[in-house]
């Protein structure tokens, strides 16, 4: 190492080369990189979809979805499938492991639902595909007083044109109905004329067609034949014939029917502060660049704004660029002046020229690491920007400590070459081994296999890619900066102001820390006592529930989506009624903080649209709040208050309130499963009730769903002579109320349906049936209920499944910091009684819970793993057993820090908090190993173990004081961020800030005594063998004689 070292330090030319290729391609890789404000990923999930029009869960479960089920039993890569089954509609989620190719896993799924033959022929081709999460982009808003029709045709050919603008792929409608064409027949005319609901649509499957005929060829060419008949609109429609005879004349569509060019029968309501609207959603697509996709957008809809017909307006609704850059200018300018506090506090204890070499070197570090990253898929976040955040405390410790020995050298040696490669070699084997351990410390999240791990991996791409090129920087670059370096001969004011505090450390470290650690090794079974209880005190804080603990960090979004999940059948009229409950929330939240603007000061606003869109079975309210720095309360803080404020809606299936932009919202969630459907729905029950019972928990709900009337047909004895079946009857019953698609036409805005049924004020009426005729074969009109028994039962609106059974899935919408609290609980104290109630039912966590355990779980066995390898890793590095043990005890007191820095700051923790323990467990491992190595080296040149501990801990006392100060005062502008920007990156700031300050006493008092300690095991180990050799020694020896028998 030394060698390498000595050859970079002396050619200084090379190393400023390095230093420029590595700036040079960092700035390259940084232009390069994606931009998106939080990560996208693909599950490693495939999903088939199936409609079957008309057709009831029940049936669809039964004919469809267990048909399927099977058939991907036998697929062995599946890990698990969830199906789901509503009136019309199936879906079967298939999941595998990562390790696993997607595309081969796709193929075998289309393999084994088309090995599938005995699925219903009327069902549209089942659709396999792998599932894909799109990020919402930005959002813009098309709205006017036009009418439906041209608004939607609008809206579509805008679709289109933003589409094609640059960096954009994936535009979709959101508030709007697909056209339809509805051929409403009367069943009065068709008794007048005889017809049946078969030949009319026969009729204009028959007249409404375009055909190619063929082709004559001719001597100057070929003449195609075409049949062009297709109607496209109300008259044309009506004008078709459908029976023509001497005796009746000619009799059209137009007379037995009612033609409707319109919507299909899916009242909606959508809505933009009042005006009808539909909104263009621009979804996130694979070259992702968000700033440039904003202003693309942006310059669109100026231009198109000019061309618009009256009365029609686009509003940008909303961006991810301005959460994107309103997240990074708080962590860029985080960063900024940390770098700068940092090389503040080092110009006060360093040589100017020392303190500015190493701030750059910290520079260098972070840009080199941008070189690498699009090639690792790792895009410009928010988390791959906090990772660096993150880095900057490791990284300053390398920088610092090579550069402090440097500096400390260059008193002790004239040459300043070759103080800096001493300086450099002197440190060299524990910074690299520090480095390596860290990376092995962040490895597991990079070896994860779980959906989350591909967010996680960011990070420990992130951080390795930075240690990487700090070591690269520190041991290559910053030698031959430092090794120009000159004892200085004249001082001026700044010199002699740096060199009095410089002496004044040293002086301290001479003099009062002498002091603190000769009482810290003279009292270590003291020492090492207090500490431990410490740590013991910061496990039973945590485990007692005094800091909480959410997974997930919550990621708030500028939009606050309120979602309610109607009961299939709703009608329209219930909807709206919901709708002004949402509305009428929103206008009194905006009047509490008018009011309370007035009274306790404030901008008094919060608000700046409101858009709705109400259907019979949802309705959709999504809140664009004002600009964080404007208004007067987070967006957590508005969702609270505008749920509260919504209240119960007692008929509702499932209520959503959403103000993340990760999906984040606290719930939990458990699934149950039971052979007996009544013991299933029972076992819902009394969990909801308990759920219930528990302070902060919000719009309990059940995937069960209400139930439904259902009419079920059975033939009358004796129907069959007339020539009736059940399945005759049933599919012209389905003709008149469900209807007949006789024909899709092509228009631009996509194909249109054409159907043939009941006017809409029969299929509303249930008096309707009375007047119903069924038509048999030989032209007779016979009333249905004189053919059929007609009964009422109940029937399921949704059927769940999860790997072939009915499951039913309890969730609630939780405070974040009671879900820990909450899931405990119910794991302890209920879960077992409701099991021992309901013997053979299965129940467990589900949702983010359970993803959430599997995550740990793996996370556990890969850190058992990574603890091995950090421990052999030094032990290599020191030849000895006992040693990586004190180095690695950094890591728990690590987790005491984060513990009381969660505590005083009245955070919960997260799983962003444990990269700040492994990043703060780095810095500290990286301090004692260079403690203990120079512990060593003293104790080779025959040093008590004692005078070794004080003399290198006298030694190491600057550079180990100025890493722990550098890495909290760099991060202290984060801390003290206030914005609800930076209050996602509070868990992991704190974890690094309070672990480094924390661990700082462990490394200055706790190592040396417990190096104390161990020397004192080792000198009893020893007497003891003395003791025992010598007992063994001294023991006679029986002599046996030669004759004599053993």
């Amino acid at each position: 190492m030394r060698k390498l070292i000595a050859w970079w330090a002396t050619n200084t030319v090379a190393a400023n080369l390095l230093m420029v290729g590595i700036l040079l391609a960092g700035i390259l890789g940084f232009i390069a990189m994606e931009r998106e404000a939080f990560p996208n990923f693909t599950p490693n999930e495939v999903s088939i979809e199936v409609t079957w029009l008309g057709a009831a869960p029940q049936e669809i479960e039964e004919q469809v979805v267990v048909r399927i089920e099977n058939a991907i039993d036998n697929i062995d890569s599946v890990y698990r499938y969830y199906s789901f089954a509503e009136e019309n509609y199936a879906r079967i989620d298939v999941s595998t492991l990562p390790t696993d190719d997607m595309e081969g896993f796709l193929n075998e799924i289309k393999n084994a639902v088309d090995s599938v033959n005995s699925l219903p022929r009327d069902i549209e081709k089942p659709q396999v595909r792998r599932v894909e999460y799109r990020n919402e982009m930005i959002r813009v808003a098309v709205h006017g007083e036009v009418g439906e029709r041209a608004l939607t045709r609008l809206a579509e050919e805008l679709r289109d044109e933003v589409a094609a603008l640059p960096y954009i792929s994936i535009v979709e409608l959101f508030g709007t109905r697909r056209e339809e064409v509805t051929i409403e027949l009367s069943e009065q005319a068709l008794r007048r004329y005889g017809l049946s609901f078969e030949e009319v649509a026969t009729a204009i499957r028959s007249s409404s067609i375009n055909l190619s005929s063929g082709s004559i060829r001719t001597e100057t060419g070929d003449v195609l034949l075409r049949a062009r008949n297709m109607a496209d609109n109300e008259d044309e429609f009506s004008d078709i014939v459908i029976r023509q005879s001497p005796e009746s004349g000619i009799i059209h569509v137009g007379d037995v029917a009612r033609v409707v060019d319109g919507f299909e029968e899916n009242e909606i309501l959508a809505t933009m502060n009042g005006e009808p609207a539909v909104l263009l959603q621009i979804l996130s697509s694979d070259n992702m660049q968000v700033v440039k996709s904003s202003n693309s957008v942006k310059a669109w809809m100026e231009e198109r704004q000019k061309t618009l017909p009256d009365g029609v307006s686009l509003s940008l609704w909303f961006d991810t660029a301005d959460i994107y850059n309103s997240r990074m200018k708080t962590i860029g300018n985080s960063a900024y002046m940390g770098l700068i506090l940092v090389f503040l506090v080092l110009i006060l204890s360093l040589r100017p020229k020392v303190a500015l070499w190493v701030t750059v070197g910290i520079g260098v570090s972070f840009l080199g690491a941008f070189a690498m990253l699009p090639t690792m898929d790792v895009s410009l976040n928010i988390l791959s920007t906090f990772a660096f955040l993150l880095v900057l405390g490791i990284v300053v410790d390398d920088a610092i400590v090579v550069g402090e020995s440097i500096h400390q050298h260059h008193h002790k040696i004239d040459d300043p070459l070759e103080a800096a490669i001493q300086g450099a070699s002197a440190v060299s084997k524990p910074v690299v081994f520090a480095v390596l351990t860290t990376m092995v410390a962040f490895a597991p999240f990079f070896f994860l296999s779980s959906e989350d791990a591909q967010v996680t991996r960011q990070f420990s791409i992130v951080i390795t890619l930075a240690l990487v090129v700090s070591l690269i920087e520190a041991f290559l670059i910053l030698p031959a900066h430092l090794s120009q370096l000159q004892r200085r001969k004249e001082l001026g004011k700044i010199g002699r102001f740096q060199k009095s505090i410089e002496d004044k450390i040293v002086g301290f470290s001479q003099t009062v820390y002498r002091g603190w650690i000769d009482a810290c090794v003279n009292n270590r079974y003291l020492t090492a006592s207090v500490f431990i209880a410490a740590l013991t005190v910061s496990f039973g804080i945590f485990s007692s529930g005094w800091v909480k603990f959410s997974f997930m960090p919550e990621v708030e979004n500028e939009l606050i989506h309120i979602n309610v999940e109607l009961p299939t059948g709703t009608p329209y009229a219930r909807a709206l009624k919901v709708l002004d409950q949402l509305q009428e929330a929103e206008r009194e939240l905006i009047r509490q903080v008018e009011s309370e603007a007035v009274t306790e000061g404030g901008s008094g606003q919060l608000i700046e649209g409101w858009y709705t869109r109400s259907r019979r079975d949802s309705v959709i309210a999504i809140v664009k709040l004002a600009p964080p720095e404007v208004r007067d309360m987070s967006a957590k803080e508005a969702a609270l208050r505008l749920r509260e404020l919504v209240g119960e809606v007692p008929d509702a299936d499932e209520i959503e309130v959403n103000y993340t932009m990760n999906n984040s919202t606290p719930r939990v969630s458990y699934v149950m499963r039971h052979k007996d459907l009544s013991q299933l729905k029972e076992a819902a029950k009394d969990v909801k009730r308990h759920l219930y019972g528990y302070d902060g928990t919000f719009y309990v709900r059940d995937s069960m769903r209400g139930e439904l009337e259902e009419l079920h047909m059975q033939l009358l004895p004796g129907a069959e002579k007339l020539g009736l079946t059940l399945a005759q009857v049933s599919q012209q019953v389905r003709q008149a109320y469900f209807g007949e698609e006789v024909q899709r036409l092509p228009r631009e805005t996509g194909d249109v349906r054409v159907m043939v049924r009941y006017p809409k004020e029969l299929r509303y009426s249930l008096e309707s049936l009375n007047d119903f005729r069924v038509r048999t074969n030989d032209g007779r009109e016979l009333p249905l209920l004189s053919v059929v028994e007609v009964e009422v039962v109940t029937g399921v609106q949704h059927i769940r499944r999860r790997d072939g059974e009915r499951m039913v899935r309890v969730t609630a919408e939780v405070m974040g910091e009671l879900m820990s609290d909450i899931n405990t609980d119910m794991k302890e104290t209920f879960l077992p009684v409701i099991e021992e109630k309901y013997p053979g039912l299965k129940i467990g966590v589900g949702g983010d819970a359970e993803s959430e355990a599997l995550f740990l779980s793996e996370l556990m066995s890969l850190f058992a793993i990574a603890l091995f390898v950090m421990y052999a890793l030094i032990a290599i590095a020191f030849r000895s057993y006992w040693l990586p043990l004190l180095v690695m005890t950094a890591i728990p007191f690590g987790f005491m820090g984060a513990v009381y820095g969660h505590l005083m700051f009245n955070v919960s923790m997260a799983m962003f908090s444990y990269f700040g323990i492994g990043a703060a467990a780095g810095v500290v491992v990286n301090d004692n190993l260079v403690l203990v190595d120079y512990i060593e080296g003293l104790r080779a040149k025959g040093h008590s173990a004692i005078e070794a501990v004080v003399e290198a801990g006298i030694a190491r006392f600057r550079p180990i004081l100025l890493t722990s100060v550098t890495t909290f005062v760099g991060l202290m502008p984060i801390m003290a961020e206030r914005s609800t920007d930076a209050q996602f990156l509070k868990p992991a700031v704190l974890s690094l800030a309070f672990g480094v300050l924390f661990a700082l006493f462990v490394s200055l008092f706790m190592v040396p005594a417990l190096y104390c300690i161990g020397d004192d095991l080792n000198r009893f180990r020893r007497r003891l063998k003395a003791w025992f050799l010598f007992k063994v020694n001294r023991a006679p020896v029986a002599h046996v004689s030669s004759g004599e028998s053993l």
